[in-house]
């Protein structure tokens, strides 16, 4: 398995851009996140393990795929939130659980202040969504937790990613498939992506 897969798609890349700007307004910023999201959904499911069934067309009678497998939707608070529509948009039937964690400012490692996960997630392909892999602290305790509770098959989806974050999650979580749109250059001094687009929440949530 590929440490990372990223997509690097020619109009993901013009959303990205439009997502850097600064003087992107909330509202056009909060659908490229959904949109890019969306790609990243159809991404991330296309190995689901799918059965043939028999339908009636207006024709005739066919045989069509449809998947057998469930998915499961963890958003870290609160940034994962902004992802939430383009994913369900591609899985409307997944299951949704909430983890709340923030980046403590002066050590940089997470902490966790809400879990609520669906029960069966053992049985379920789990996918973590957080808008920005950086220093993978989070995404790691994410991890951690979610195979705490009986997560056995997951994947990370996030928009713009760091090679230390995608090192840190890779060192813990070898088996878990990491998917971005893009990898950036690094983190500057405060942990932030660079060139990146500032912090995802605020941006999202118009709370600058």
């Amino acid at each position: 398995m590929k440490p990372i897969r990223e997509i690097n798609h020619p109009l993901a890349l013009e959303k990205i851009g439009r997502l850097r700007e600064q003087a992107t307004d909330v509202p056009t910023f909060r659908r490229l996140v959904q949109e890019l999201s969306l790609l990243l959904a159809i991404e991330c499911t296309d190995d689901l393990k799918t059965e043939s069934v028999t339908v009636q067309t207006p024709i005739a009678q066919a045989t069509v795929v449809r998947s057998k497998e469930e998915v499961t939707l963890i958003p870290i608070l609160r940034a994962g939130l902004g992802m939430m529509e383009g994913m369900l948009q591609w899985i409307p039937t997944a299951k949704v659980g909430h983890l709340g964690m923030y980046r403590d400012p002066e050590t940089l490692l997470p902490v966790e202040y809400y879990a609520n996960t669906p029960a069966g997630m053992s049985e379920s392909v789990v996918i973590v969504l957080d808008p920005m892999l950086a220093t993978g602290g989070s995404a790691t305790a994410a991890l951690d937790l979610l195979k705490s509770r009986g997560a056995r098959r997951i994947k990370l989806a996030s928009i713009l990613a760091a090679p230390e974050g995608i090192a840190k999650v890779q060192s813990n979580h070898p088996d878990v498939q990491i998917y971005a749109v893009v990898v950036d250059q690094g983190l500057n001094d405060h942990g932030y992506i660079v060139p990146g687009l500032g912090d995802a929440g605020d941006r999202i949530f118009g709370t600058l």
